[in-house]
């Protein structure tokens, strides 16, 4: 059983066959799928399933702080089940694929205590670019 599926089931989240084929296809490392990418796999274990419901167990999800909405570049939304790991995501400038990284250091210790300017800083989001190998 997947990450996610066992946080799911630890939150007494009501699992639906529509709300356990949207969450099975979400399992797995760097998966960063979009809802239409996720319907569309859903669909192949579930023909049945509604793109609505799709979109509204995603929304549920994200929510429930289960799934990370990612936004890269005006690209469509993707959805990232590492979300109680910390990490960020390095991206491909051309295709758009992206990978889950794990950054030794602090990012916050790069910010200097002056360009804080009294924010007490709660999350950091950095994502890397560049040019995966299919495309470099």
């Amino acid at each position: 059983m997947s990450d996610l599926l066992e946080r799911l089931r630890g939150r007494g989240w009501r699992m639906t066959s529509q709300r356990r084929v949207v969450a099975e296809v979400l399992a797995g490392d760097h998966v960063h799928l979009t809802a239409d990418e996720v319907h569309a796999l859903a669909a192949q274990r579930l023909p049945e399933i509604s793109r609505a419901t799709v979109y509204n167990a995603l929304g549920e999800l994200v929510l429930l702080g289960e799934v990370i909405e990612v936004s890269t570049d005006g690209r469509a939304k993707r959805y990232d089940p590492n979300a109680h790991h910390p990490h960020q995501h390095l991206v491909c400038s051309h295709c758009g694929t992206i990978r889950d990284v794990h950054p030794t250091g602090s990012p916050l210790a790069d910010l200097p205590a002056e360009e804080r300017f009294g924010f007490t800083v709660t999350q950091i989001e950095v994502t890397y670019r560049g040019l995966c190998p299919s495309c470099a």
